[in-house]
């Protein structure tokens, strides 16, 4: 049957060479190594992983992660229904930034408990994503930090989003705030418009390890296929060379579809997927998502 999820593992096969004809140096094999012996057993670096309730991070095929868009309460809760009655979704974002009454902790931290219920208690991401960053509303530093500082308190969080582009202060006090209360901390940084060079991702996401994040993200904008390969660069040295902590890196928009599905095997261990409305360009449905980690991972496994 020629579904749309065979569709698109179908596809990502098929990129896969052609990635492999213009990866970077950092991947190409020396010229000694082609020769007509028999291909050594491909040995992966993984993150050192850890548990949010029964999910695994760290391990295996890349999680799936679905946000929430709703500006209400009620679609907000029917969202988080259909999230958790989802099995191809790990995890649920509760995107805050979405709703009508985003700066409000109290009604948020209401709402954020009756969200973890009725995603059958999933792990679940709280994010305020600031308009500078590509989210729904601007945002002062103070008031921020004083919100997540309030939804911290509340204790209803798993992981909270956090972008390192905030006033380092700010960031400071919130990421020991999280870890305080046991929360795992998402640092993230975002360009919704261009890639960096590789370089500056790797600056990037080493500095949100130095500074406490328990996963490191990074999300960027691709103009041509040359930006895709840049962002999966920066991914495989961080994973090889600098850090063993998970990683959540993407190239958006539908250019960079491939960095969504191929985290396994360059070292990103969680991608966004999408149910109904997508909440950043590029997005996948989640079930197809699935079909094709689940056709890398067994790939993989195989060697």
């Amino acid at each position: 049957m020629n579904t749309p999820a065979r569709r698109a593992a179908a596809s990502l096969l098929l990129a896969l060479p052609l990635l492999a004809a213009s990866v970077p140096a950092t991947f190409a094999a020396s010229p000694a190594a082609a020769t007509s012996a028999a291909a050594a057993p491909v040995s992966l670096r993984h993150a050192v992983p850890f548990s949010i309730r029964s999910t695994v991070i760290g391990e295996g095929a890349p999680k799936t992660i679905v946000p929430t868009t709703g500006a209400s309460s009620a679609q907000v809760l029917e969202q988080a229904r259909i999230i958790g009655a989802n099995a191809n979704a790990d995890l649920i974002e509760f995107r805050i930034d979405y709703l009508d009454f985003a700066t409000d902790p109290v009604q948020i931290a209401k709402l954020g408990k009756q969200v973890a219920s009725a995603a059958r208690n999933k792990p679940m991401i709280v994010t305020f994503r600031t308009q500078a960053e590509g989210g729904s509303k601007p945002i002062t530093d103070a008031a921020y930090g004083a919100l997540y500082t309030g939804l911290i308190d509340a204790s209803f969080i798993d992981l909270l989003d956090v972008e390192m582009f905030r006033a380092p202060d700010v960031v400071a006090a919130l990421v020991t705030r999280a870890h305080a209360k046991g929360i795992k901390v998402v640092m993230s940084s975002h360009d919704f418009h261009a890639t960096p060079p590789a370089a500056e991702i790797v600056a990037r996401l080493r500095r949100q390890d130095q500074l406490g994040a328990d996963i490191l993200k990074i999300a960027v904008m691709p103009q041509s296929p040359a930006d895709v390969l840049a962002l999966l660069d920066a991914t495989a040295q961080m994973r090889a060379t600098y850090s063993d902590k998970p990683q959540l890196t993407v190239s958006m928009g539908g250019l960079g579809a491939i960095t969504r599905l191929s985290g396994e095997v360059f070292g990103s261990d969680l991608t966004f997927g999408m149910i109904g409305t997508p909440s950043a360009p590029g997005q996948v449905d989640v079930g197809q998502l699935r079909q094709v980690l689940n056709t890398v991972h067994d790939a993989v496994k195989e060697k």
